[in-house]
């Protein structure tokens, strides 16, 4: 049996659990992280994007992220996101666990989408924490209600993760029958955790990326290839189904 005809009989079951990555948004036009043309290309990643940086780096710091918010601006949802929104609207997968701050899943339409870096959909201020469109941090590094700095409202190099969003994903990685990975190196932690524990716990293990990952050899399937292309093979199995 193919590796997507085995996805799409664990749709079926209604016990699946995604997580994403960098390459899931490539081809909305965002680029990925460690690739040729990837953010961190020639960059350091723990220097420029770091609550140090912020502080005494501000400048390379704002451009930095103005340019990432700019990168965003027109960005639409790909297939991808818009397959795994109506999967969730089916009741085919129980949440979405994502790496990607850029809200994507949620314009397509997920509702159950746990963000384990935050959203450079907005900024907020480090002081009185009110939240405003990412935009305004394009004209001003400033609150306007406090004149405290604004900041992206991602994790930072040396902050923790959301609590909430790291329960969450935990839980679904232990209850889930089958845990999904799309476009992620599986190289940052914790997000290279799930896959892992979901594997201990009893669950299928697929994985989809264009380039292998440390993961793969104790996945169920892997596919180095086409996201969107997959997430399609694996719908038109799933439409065909009784």
């Amino acid at each position: 049996m193919k590796i997507t005809e085995r996805i799409a009989g664990h749709l079926l079951q209604k016990n699946m659990v995604v997580l994403t990555g960098a390459g899931m948004s490539t081809a909305s036009g965002l680029p990925d992280f460690r690739g040729d043309q990837g953010l961190w290309k020639n960059r350091d990643p723990r220097r420029l994007a770091s609550i140090s940086a912020m502080e005494n780096s501000p400048e390379e710091f704002y451009e930095f992220y103005r340019e990432r918010i700019r990168a965003l601006l027109g960005v639409r949802p790909n297939r991808g996101h818009e397959i795994l929104a109506w999967w969730e609207q089916e009741g085919y997968l129980l949440g979405i666990i994502t790496q990607n701050v850029d809200r994507l899943h949620q314009e397509a339409g997920s509702m159950k989408v746990w963000e384990l870096h935050g959203s450079l959909r907005e900024v907020r201020c480090s002081r009185c924490r009110r939240r405003h469109g990412s935009e305004m941090l394009l004209e001003r590094t400033d609150c306007p209600h406090c004149g405290w700095p604004l900041r992206p409202d991602v994790v930072l190099f040396g902050e923790y993760l959301p609590e909430e969003a790291l329960e969450k994903a935990e839980e679904l990685a232990t209850s889930c029958g089958c845990f999904l990975v799309l476009g992620s190196s599986l190289e940052v932690s914790p997000a290279n955790w799930y896959p892992s524990l979901a594997k201990r716990s009893g669950a299928e293990l697929y994985i989809v990326n264009k380039t292998p990952t440390p993961l793969d050899s104790r996945a169920d399937g892997v596919i180095h290839g086409d996201i969107i292309e997959t997430l399609e093979a694996v719908e038109k199995t799933l439409n065909a189904s009784p």
